[in-house]
């Protein structure tokens, strides 16, 4: 959480929440949902409900693929400017596909009533050469109009509209209700490897109470993150179902 925090803090987000499961991941997009469309951003496994469950899901290229099959874009080069660069091209293609709906539109109400003799009261007639010959220069117009997108810099974010930050979007309200900042570090003996790391914490975060766990079988420590007064004998109970020795806890 820390992490996210501090990056959070260079690069302008205004909430953040961390150390979630999978189906957390997807709870938080359900109810970002509510506000209008969501995006997620993923690369692994555990991301995958998330980028189902959102809007648009883009994957990293280098991630996971199973992440890759949920999603709706894949940024390539693995370049998170290219989430931004993605959005810019989006939005300039549908510019472009209302410009030449219009157009289309417009040079079909002027011109079907002609080729219908409407006009020709007038004088105004259009013969199956001119018909042919406007039905031409109009495909070439919606062509040369799209074109255009090749000359689009997606990177150039002069241009990019301010959007008005919400008041609050009830993220972190909700996940932090009635929360305490408390820490725990628990000494744990007989953890040898990542794995065992992964089943201490496993362990720890099925607790009622716990939010996170950071695990290292180097220090044999557990730091552990409570929204709550959890009992020692729980959190030992738990350690030692694992088959590893709980030491002591402080904090």
């Amino acid at each position: 959480e820390k992490t996210a925090q501090a990056i959070a803090s260079v690069v302008g987000v205004d909430e953040t929440v961390a150390g979630v499961l999978p189906e957390g991941k997807e709870e938080i997009i359900r109810r970002l949902q509510k506000e209008g469309k969501c995006a997620m951003v993923g690369d692994g496994i555990n991301d995958a409900p998330a980028l189902t469950r959102a809007d648009t899901g883009i994957a990293i290229g280098a991630g996971a693929d199973v992440a890759i099959d949920a999603a709706d874009v894949v940024l390539v080069k693995s370049d998170p400017l290219d989430i931004a660069a993605a959005i810019r091209l989006s939005r300039k293609t549908y510019r472009n596909i209302k410009e030449n709906l219009f157009w289309a539109l417009f040079y079909n109400v002027l011109l079907i009533p002609l080729a219908c003799g409407l006009y020709s009261k007038w004088g105004l007639v259009m013969t199956p050469a001119w018909g042919a010959a406007a039905m031409s220069v109009s495909s070439i117009f919606v062509v040369l109009n799209a074109l255009r997108l090749n000359l689009a810099d997606i990177y150039d974010a002069s241009y990019d509209k301010a959007v008005a930050k919400n008041k609050t979007s009830g993220l972190k309200t909700e996940r932090d209700k009635g929360r305490k900042t408390m820490t725990k570090k628990v000494k744990i003996e007989g953890m040898m490897c990542a794995h065992c790391e992964a089943n201490v914490k496993k362990a720890l975060e099925a607790i009622d109470g716990v939010e996170s766990a950071d695990v290292s079988h180097e220090s044999g420590e557990a730091l552990i993150g409570l929204s709550k007064d959890v009992d020692e004998a729980v959190i030992r109970k738990a350690i030692e179902d694992r088959d590893y020795r709980f030491v002591s806890m402080e904090g």
